[in-house]
């Protein structure tokens, strides 16, 4: 069974200066690089996937090596979201909330079958089935839970696509057609209601 990260564009409508558009190609690299290497993480432990978070960034595994700089004070101070655990969907509109926070150009890491799909949980009236159902997802990090190791080489992967990330097609309009996210409205329409009791209308 393969349990390699695997990465995924989604379209999103972003906003980019036009400078920063149409910088020239040695700036970009040069942009690209600085971004890779200074990776502020927000993350979002929802569940027991954030122990192995927190296991990834101490003295044995050691993220910060890679340019992972761990537990940025907030979101509008974050480049990186990581999403660990169970999202439910009273949860979700949170998850977007503090996503939208987050200043561009900002990546997010789905860690653990749970944030990917639901995991064991993916039939339950109330989990989201993914976190990529609300926010765009750059790296899916497999596992229930995932070994620090496998996040390690998550962050690998996403920082080889940020190198190789053009600015201009990162931020280009959303094609005509495309699938827009939910909004935290429609998230929250249509969950259980509570049992009413005797005499209620």
């Amino acid at each position: 069974m393969d349990v390699t990260p695997t990465t995924t564009d989604l379209p999103e409508p972003r906003r980019l200066g036009a400078l920063a558009r149409l910088a020239p190609e040695p700036m970009k690299v040069v942009l690209n690089w600085g971004r890779r290497y200074s990776l502020w993480v927000f993350n979002f432990g929802l569940a027991c996937c954030a122990i192995e978070f927190i296991a990834a960034s101490m003295a044995r595994h050691d993220f910060i090596r890679l340019g992972v700089i761990p537990f940025a004070p907030g979101p509008r101070q974050a480049d990186l979201m990581v999403v660990s655990g169970t999202v439910t969907d009273k949860m979700a509109p949170a998850v977007k909330r503090l996503y939208e926070q987050m200043p561009e150009p900002k990546y997010v890491i789905s860690f653990g079958a749970c944030s990917n799909c639901g995991g064991p949980y993916w039939d339950s009236y109330s989990v989201t089935k993914g976190v990529d159902q609300i926010i765009p997802v750059d790296v899916y990090v497999p596992g229930c839970p995932p070994r620090p190791e496998a996040l390690l080489q998550g962050i690998l992967k996403l920082q080889e696509k940020i190198a190789n990330e053009s600015v201009a097609e990162r931020y280009a309009a959303p094609a005509a057609g495309a699938v827009q996210q939910p909004t935290p409205g429609e998230l929250t329409s249509g969950l259980v209601e509570p049992p009413r009791r005797e005499g209620e209308r």
